[in-house]
């Protein structure tokens, strides 16, 4: 069986769930995958769950910067020399 793109929202395998939470976000999750988004708004949580998707399935996402490091409340030097042990925020 062909997997679908995981852009192609008319890919008959794609199920998603979308709800609005009592906060005001909007929480969507791809059936399939079995993977789950928020954001502030339907468009902006299908965008982050497409990401998600993008992520487990594709080549998505990216080693962490710096600033991604330390936004985690790392410092990314520290990080750098634990050796391959990556740090628990991290795994």
């Amino acid at each position: 069986m062909a997997r679908a793109d995981p852009g192609d929202t008319d890919a008959p395998d794609r199920e998603i769930r979308l709800l609005k939470n009592p906060d005001g976000q909007w929480t969507a999750r791809d059936l399939r995958v079995g993977v789950t988004a928020q954001g502030e708004s339907r468009d902006a949580a299908l965008d982050n769950l497409d990401a998600v998707v993008d992520a487990v399935e594709g080549d998505g996402g990216h080693p962490p910067t710096d600033d991604e490091i330390r936004d985690l409340g790392i410092d990314p030097e520290v990080a750098r020399t634990q050796g391959d042990e990556l740090p628990d925020a991290l795994q």
